[in-house]
C-alpha cells in the first residue's frame, strides 16, 4: 500500500509539472556567448549545451567525438555564422545527422575586413538584439508550444540590452575624444568601435589563428607613439606576450583584460554577456577617461 501511495503521489506531481519541465528542448550553441543568449530566451524550456566553453577560442577550436554526439542528440543547433565556426560542417558530417541549424547573425550587415567578414557582431548591443530575435524565432519554430514563453523572455532580455546600450553610450561620453584609441590583441571589437566611437588597433587580424609580422608590430608601435594611444589591452583568449611587448616598447599602459570571443566561468569577471560588456566598458573608461 505504501508503495502504491508513493507511486500515486509521483504521478500527481508529474502531471502537475508543465510539459516543458518533463521534455525540454535540447539545444546546442556553438560558443559561450550564444549559450548565454539561448538560456535567457529559452529559460526552463531548454537544455543548452555549449561546444566552445568559458575562456575557449572558437577560432582555433578542434571538435571532439563527444561534440559530434551532442550534435546528433540536438533538436536545434545555434551558430554565429559569418565563418566564425569554420569547423562546423565537418562536425555536423561526423555526427551522422542533419540537425536544424539556426544562424544567429541572420539579418546583420557584416563588417568587412578585406575579403573576410568580421564575425564578432555581438560586440554591438544593437546587433545582440538581432541575435536574440533570431534565437527567439528558432526556438519557437522548434517548439511551437513554447512560442509565447520565448517571446516573453526575449522581450524582457531585449529591454535589458536597450538599457545596456544606453549605459555604454553614457560611459564612452566620459572619455575625451582624443583618448578614444586603444590597442587590442586581435580585431574583435570593430562593431563596438563603429557603434560607440572607440578606435581599436590590433596586431592580429579578425582571427586569433593569424600571426602579426614584424612590420605590423613596428607599424603599431609607431602609431602608438605618434597618436599618443594611451592604453593597450589583453584578451582572455589570446597570448598576452605580444601586447606586453608592445606596452614595454611604447610606455602605453596595460589597461587590463577585455573579453572578446568568450565568457568566463561563473565565478569570473564575465559569466554572462551583459557582465562581459559591462566589464569591458568599465576597463576602457578606467584606462582612457583620465
Amino acid at each position: 500500500m505504501r508503495r502504491l501511495f508513493w507511486l500515486g503521489c509521483f504521478a500527481l506531481i508529474t502531471a502537475a509539472l508543465p510539459a516543458h519541465a518533463q521534455d525540454r528542448l535540447n539545444v546546442v550553441a556553438s560558443f559561450s556567448i550564444l549559450g548565454d543568449f539561448v538560456r535567457n530566451v529559452g529559460g526552463d524550456r531548454v537544455d543548452v549545451t555549449t561546444l566552445v566553453g568559458p575562456d575557449g577560442d572558437a577560432h582555433v577550436y578542434t571538435p571532439t567525438a563527444a561534440d559530434a554526439k551532442k550534435i546528433a542528440d540536438a533538436r536545434l543547433v545555434i551558430v554565429n555564422g559569418l565563418d566564425f565556426e569554420g569547423w562546423l560542417s565537418r562536425l555536423v558530417k561526423s555526427s551522422g545527422k542533419k540537425p536544424t541549424i539556426a544562424i544567429a547573425t541572420k539579418g546583420i550587415a557584416p563588417r568587412k575586413l578585406g575579403s573576410h567578414a568580421d564575425p564578432h557582431a555581438w560586440q554591438s548591443a544593437a546587433n545582440a538584439k538581432i541575435y536574440v530575435t533570431n534565437i527567439r524565432d528558432a526556438l519557437a519554430a522548434a517548439d511551437p508550444a513554447g512560442a509565447e514563453f520565448y517571446r516573453g523572455n526575449a522581450q524582457t532580455y531585449l529591454e535589458k540590452l536597450d538599457a545596456l546600450d544606453r549605459e555604454m553610450r553614457a560611459a564612452v561620453a566620459q572619455i575625451p575624444q582624443d583618448r578614444r584609441k586603444v590597442i587590442s590583441t586581435h580585431d574583435a571589437f570593430g562593431y563596438l568601435a563603429s557603434a560607440y566611437g572607440i578606435e581599436f588597433v590590433a596586431p592580429l587580424g579578425v582571427s586569433t589563428e593569424s600571426e602579426a609580422s614584424a612590420r605590423d608590430i613596428a607599424r603599431i608601435i609607431t602609431q602608438i607613439r605618434t597618436q599618443k594611444i594611451p592604453a593597450v589591452f589583453l584578451e582572455n583568449i589570446s597570448d598576452s606576450r605580444l601586447i606586453r611587448r608592445i606596452s614595454a616598447e611604447t610606455g602605453a599602459k596595460v589597461g587590463g583584460t577585455l573579453y572578446s570571443d568568450s565568457l568566463t566561468a561563473e565565478k569570473g569577471d564575465a559569466p554572462t554577456y551583459i557582465d562581459m560588456v559591462r566589464h569591458n566598458i568599465k576597463a576602457l573608461t578606467s584606462a582612457l577617461a583620465n
